[in-house]
């Protein structure tokens, strides 16, 4: 995209980019079939507490598991910075990713939160490293306004089995879908046993066959991932720092 025009549409006031995204939003959403809300900039407030999703600053989450059969392990820290995306202050949450002790990923995410309670994911700053620390691609990167990405539902503020969304568009980068199997599923992970689970199904047709399962619990968040096709993968909560 020429830098000019990168320019324009991050500078556009909020109700220029609603009238931008109008009518592109409708076209990828429909074909997945995944049910996106309109984003209007100026239905949105200030923090995110969704209590599925709670983003206060300071907190920091760390997580274990394996994946493929190796060690791996996520350290997310919700921040005090907030980033301007299309006229909406989206928190900026900070992800450490390793496998076998070695950083491999660090992502900076944008979040905001909507008056009905949906969380919007808002895009992604994500760096690949190599074992020596060196950026080696940047794949997977978007921000919603720029280059044809637009903004998805994290997850909806209020869930119900069956109930499918769109977290994300950037064509060939970033296309994830959700579906909502259960609000009240049950799991246990190092912090301790939890019910009343918001259960989730993501998946993408960039990597057909590959689906993984996530669990939210209420005032604490995501706590669980498993990947149950398309690969071998467990994620969970081992601690959390406010």
């Amino acid at each position: 995209m020429h830098p000019a025009l990168a320019k324009f549409l991050l500078a556009a006031s909020g109700l220029l980019a609603l009238l931008l995204l109008a009518g592109s939003m409708s076209g990828p959403a429909s074909v997945s079939g995944a049910n996106t809300p309109q984003f209007d900039p100026n239905n949105f407030v200030r923090n995110v507490d969704n209590p599925f999703f709670p983003l206060d600053p300071g907190t920091t989450y760390f997580y274990e598991g394996q994946e493929d059969g190796i060690p791996s392990s996520t350290t997310t820290e919700v921040t005090n910075d907030t980033k301007r995306i299309l006229g909406v202050r989206a928190t900026v949450v900070h992800d450490l990713a390793y496998v076998d002790g070695v950083l491999v990923e660090e992502t900076f995410d944008w979040y905001a939160q909507d008056t009905q309670g949906n969380v919007w994911y808002l895009g992604e700053d994500s760096r690949e490293l190599d074992e020596n620390g060196n950026v080696i691609s940047t794949e997977g990167s978007w921000e919603a306004g720029v280059d044809g990405a637009q903004p998805g539902i994290l997850l909806p503020g209020k869930p119900k089995a069956g109930l499918s969304y769109r977290q994300e568009y950037y064509k060939g980068e970033a296309e994830d879908l959700a579906e909502v199997l259960s609000v009240d599923a049950r799991a246990r992970v190092p912090v301790g046993s939890f019910e009343q689970l918001l259960q989730t199904k993501e998946y993408t047709p960039l990597e057909p066959g590959v689906v993984e399962h996530k669990f939210y619990a209420k005032e604490v968040g995501p706590i669980l991932a498993v990947t149950v096709s398309g690969g071998s993968g467990r994620e969970e909560l081992v601690q959390r720092r406010e």
